[in-house]
Order: C-alpha cells, then structure tokens, then sequence
C-alpha cells in the first residue's frame, strides 16, 4: 500500500539520488532499500554508487528487482574473488627491478570479477542503463575522484573496486583508476545536483586489538576512510542539500564476504527505508513543490569530456 502522505508526491520526484557506499556485502541491502521505494512508487532519478555499492547499484540501474536482483547479487559475489593468487607478484616483491614492479601491482588475478561483471552486464554502457549511473572512482596518480557516466559498466565497476595493492589499476581513456573508497567512499559529491539524497553508508569497524601489523594498518585506513565519508556527508548537508542517512540497524556482525547473508541483509535494507519513509516523503513533498529552488552544481573539470567519459569532480 502507498504511503499515505505520497498522495500529493508526483511519480516521479524532482532529482532523487539514491547514493550506495562501499560496505562489501552489506552494500546488497541496497536492492531491499529500492523494493521498499519501489513498493511506494519512488524511484531515484539516477544511483551513484561506490565499489560494491556500484555493483549492486548497477543492477538496480538495469532494471532488476526483488528477488531477481538478490539472485543475481549471489551470482556476483563470493569468496573465491579474492582468492586468485599472482604469483609472479610475490616475485615482483623479492626483486621489484627484475620482475618489473610498477604503479599497477597487485597481488590478486581479477579475471574472475571480470568474468562475473561481464556474465550479468554484457556489452551495456552506463548510459544505456534503465537508470542514470554514476559510479564512483580514484585517478590513481592524482588521487582526485572521479565519476564515470559513460563507457562500459564492467571497465566502471572494475575501476570502482579495484583495491590498490589487492587489485590491478583499471587504464579507462589513458587514466589509471582504482577502487573509489580512496576518494569518495559514500559519493555524495557526485549526487550534488539533487534535491534529495537517500544514502546508504557503512562505516569501516575498528580493529579490538592492534597486535600485528595487518591490524594496525586496518585502523589507520578505517580512521581516514571513515572521517573522509564522515566529511563528505557534512559538506553535502552544508549546502542545504537534504540527505537522509540509512541505518540497517544489524544484530549480528556480517562477514565481508558472506553471501548467506544477503537475504538477512535485503530484508535489513526494506526495514531501513520504512524506518526513514516518513522523512523521505516529506523532502520529496518540499523539493516538488520548491520547484523554484536551484539545483546544485554539477562541476566538471577540463578532464570531464565525453572523449574519455571521466568525470573529475572540484567539490
């Protein structure tokens, strides 16, 4: 049944954004989150998603729903992923010079992540999606954001998921990209020309213990990564941009790569949105009716042409 406070809400409300962070598996909540809208006839103008957020995000851009989309996300996503050892980088490691250590090393194979990409994308660019995409990035040599529009979903979704280090850099239109966590892990910067953002955005947990290296270096990139979103979600609401936060509201800790749990987590998703759906409404009702109202910016730099399909935003 509709909300009754949709009555007045046309089908299609000025500039709505659903934005999806990364959150490894947890981002699958995200296909609940848009059933939930769905069920109450909202649907975002366009999705931006970050490295799993885009990947789930590009399913909803496509089309899929409900069970479809849980079924497929499944397909998508599973431990093995991780687990396609190089083995010339360990030799890379031991004699950089002579194995020809560069700016791309990684010490996992993605020809699987682009085998599965490829098996539920196909040849679809993202601006033949059903929805606007934006899918969330990092130029590897700058450091700078990037938002990719245009060009194949598989090279987008590779680049906003490759993991320095654990994943090979993406070359998209003679630019090294990598996993957009690094830049924008909730890409609320590439949805500042709407009205009204619903976010979905996990912060990175805290190790208990630092007791080895691995763990001390897993604090350090949760600090920064989690102040940067942190950041981000004050900047956007500083602009008088409406942003209405999702929390899943989870009873039990979700493993990075648990595909057991997609269901508990696409029903966390609906849960989350009903939590919100008044509040949601209501900047719906405010932006269609303040239709007056600018929207925000949209910058690009120089480097965002349609030749190369990269957009590199100032914010």
């Amino acid at each position: 049944m509709q909300h009754p406070a949709l009555s007045s809400v046309s089908p299609r409300p000025h500039r709505l954004a659903l934005v999806l962070g990364s959150g490894g598996v947890r981002s699958v909540a995200a296909l609940g989150v848009a059933w939930r809208l769905a069920q109450e006839g909202i649907r975002p103008d366009f999705i931006a998603g970050c490295s799993s957020g885009a990947l789930f995000g590009a399913q909803l851009a496509m089309g899929m729903q409900g069970e479809q989309a849980l079924s497929a996300a499944t397909a998508l996503w599973s431990a093995e992923l991780t687990q396609q050892r190089r083995w010339r980088a360990y030799v890379q490691l031991l004699a950089p010079r002579l194995a020809g250590f560069g700016a791309g090393f990684a010490l996992r194979d993605d020809r699987l992540i682009v085998q599965r990409i490829a098996a539920a994308f196909g040849e679809r660019r993202l601006e033949q999606l059903e929805t606007p995409m934006r899918v969330s990035a990092t130029q590897a040599a700058s450091g700078q954001p990037v938002v990719l529009t245009r060009g194949s979903v598989v090279d987008a979704l590779r680049a906003s998921m490759a993991v320095p280090i654990i994943f090979p850099s993406v070359e998209m239109d003679g630019q090294r990209l990598v996993d957009g966590v690094l830049s924008d892990p909730l890409p609320l910067s590439a949805a500042a020309d709407a009205q009204v953002v619903v976010a979905l955005g996990f912060r990175g947990a805290m190790p208990r213990r630092v007791d080895r290296l691995s763990r001390l270096v897993a604090q350090t990139s949760t600090t920064l990564i989690n102040n940067l979103m942190q950041a981000r979600i004050d900047a956007a609401r500083a602009t008088g941009q409406t942003v209405i936060m999702l929390e899943l509201g989870l009873d039990r800790h979700v493993g990075l790569w648990e595909t057991s749990a997609m269901p508990y987590l696409f029903e966390a998703g609906k849960r989350a949105v009903q939590a919100r759906m008044t509040d949601i409404v209501v900047a719906l009702e405010q932006a269609t009716q303040n239709t007056t109202r600018p929207l925000f910016a949209y910058q690009t730099s120089t480097h965002g042409t349609e030749k190369n399909d990269l957009y590199h935003h100032t914010h």
